[in-house]
Order: C-alpha cells, then structure tokens, then sequence
C-alpha cells in the first residue's frame, strides 16, 4: 500500500500523540503542502502525508524522543545534542521508519529536514520546509511575507524561513546547525550566478 493511501490512518494517529493545537498545525501543514506540490510539480498525495507526520513527535518527551533516535539506529551531532527544539524532526523521521514502518526515505527526510533544511534539497523537502513557514494557523510578523515569497519560489521562500530562523537563533545565542548555514549559502550562491548570467 503507498504511504499516502494511509492518510486518514495517519490523521488519527496524530490526532492521539499531538496537543489539539499542535494537531491542527499539523492538518494545515498537509494543506500548504499540497497546495505548494501541486503548484510546484511535486507528488501532492505525499506531499499531504509528510505534511500529517512532521511534528508527529513534537509533543513526546525529550527521553521519547531520544529513544525512538537510538531505536533508529541514528545518532545525534554535538549541534544537535545542544539544541533539543531540533530532535521532534529527527525522532518524526525515525519514528516513521521505526514504527510506522514507512520505506520511502524522500517522505522520510523530509520530515528529518523541515527544521534545519539542509544543502540539495529534494523538492518534497523544500515543500514542506515552506509549509510548515506559512501554513493557515502561522501568524508570525514576517508570515504574510513568507506566503508572497512562496507565490513567487520555493526557494524565495526558503530563503525568507531561513534567515528569519538564523536571526532568531542568533539572537538567543543557541548552536546553529551547519544544515541550515549550508542551505542558506546554496540559496545566495544560486542566487548570484543567476544574476551574473
């Protein structure tokens, strides 16, 4: 059975793990998806489910997540060991493979990269990080910003999550993940041979 054909499995399986609020984002997350696959050229049905099970772990507890990590057979960077906000994404994309029992691995990093984002993106992964920037539930000062990028490019887009997400992180003084530095620099290195073209 292909993944997405589990979709209303997946919703109920979420709706018992998250807090309401969080499985709402999460149902808006799968909308944004679609929405930004099907305008993209990007599977939209998988799409949805990586959008269900991104933050399927957010609401466990550190040592939950720690765990289904290890059960995975994963194991977590000095960078991400100092940042716990970034585990959810890298226990959702084990608890996928673990429990779920879900083989397809670009559903699986996509899940695994929508926090940090990462150098070479698959289109699905650049789906759902912009997804879960301007799903319907987001009201941040930058959103409506974030959402016109995403009219215009995934990648616009991206830029836009990134460096409002390196600011914040910067600001607070956490460890900021080489992932997302790598996607960033990807982004203006593209960005500056298109202009010198």
């Amino acid at each position: 059975m292909c993944v997405s054909e589990r979709n209303e499995e997946l919703k109920k399986l979420i709706s018992e793990k998250l807090k309401e609020s969080r499985f709402i984002h999460s149902l808006c997350v799968a909308d944004s998806a679609k929405y930004l696959a099907e305008k993209y050229g990007c599977d939209a049905e998988k799409a949805y489910t990586a959008g269900l099970l991104h933050d399927v772990m957010k609401n466990a507890s550190d040592s939950e997540q720690l765990c289904v990590i290890e059960k995975a057979g994963w194991k977590l960077t000095d960078c991400e060991k100092a940042n716990t906000k970034l585990w959810h994404a890298i226990a959702g994309a084990a608890y996928m493979k673990t429990e779920l029992a879900i083989e397809d691995d670009e559903l699986i990093e996509a899940v695994r990269y929508h926090t940090t984002a990462r150098k070479n993106m698959s289109l699905l992964e650049k789906v759902i990080y912009v997804a879960d920037f301007i799903s319907a539930d987001r009201d941040y000062p930058e959103v409506d910003e974030v959402r016109q990028s995403a009219e215009e490019s995934l990648e616009k887009a991206m830029m836009a999550g990134l460096e409002f997400c390196i600011h914040e992180i910067v600001n607070r003084k956490q460890v900021l993940h080489p992932d997302s530095v790598d996607a960033y620099n990807e982004i203006i290195l593209e960005n500056s041979k298109e202009a010198s073209i």
